[in-house]
């Protein structure tokens, strides 16, 4: 009798400790330390008027998020995506591309951020424009919002 009762519990134990293993290979996968909380791509953007990102009022905000798909509250994702994936996620390659168009001199500043993850890796991002069209140039689907 004793013998079979030992051999229920070590029956019961290799039961339990395949369930276990099952279980935990199943678990949903945990985030990882270098993307915290946030998906591997996930941006807000601002625009605000104002000389700095500390004194400005913030006109508009947006969410931006590039991975897996463009999605978020920003009116053309896949193209604000699209650009930053052509100059590696920097932003001074896009706020400081050049236009032919011609704007005044007038100073008006206008303050765009980008804050949250870029590929895995985190940006705090902001740069001020003279004026409202400096700021809109052509080329910047980014901050076109």
């Amino acid at each position: 009798m004793r013998y079979i009762t030992g051999a229920v519990a070590l029956g019961a134990a290799l039961v339990l400790g395949t369930l276990a293993t099952t279980a935990q290979a199943a678990a949903p996968a945990q985030p990882t330390r270098t993307g915290g909380l946030y998906a591997p791509t996930e941006l807000v953007l601002t625009v605000g008027q104002g000389e700095s990102r500390a004194t400005a009022t913030v006109q508009r905000a947006v969410t931006l998020s590039c991975m897996p798909g463009a999605r978020g509250s920003h009116p053309y994702a896949k193209a604000a995506c699209a650009q930053l994936r052509a100059v590696a996620g920097d932003f001074n390659a896009i706020t400081g591309a050049t236009s032919d168009r011609l704007c005044t001199k007038e100073w008006n500043p206008h303050v765009v951020t980008a804050d949250g993850v870029w590929q895995g890796k985190r940006v705090s991002y902001s740069y001020t424009f003279a004026n409202p069209c400096a700021m809109n140039i052509d080329s910047d689907t980014v901050f076109n919002f």
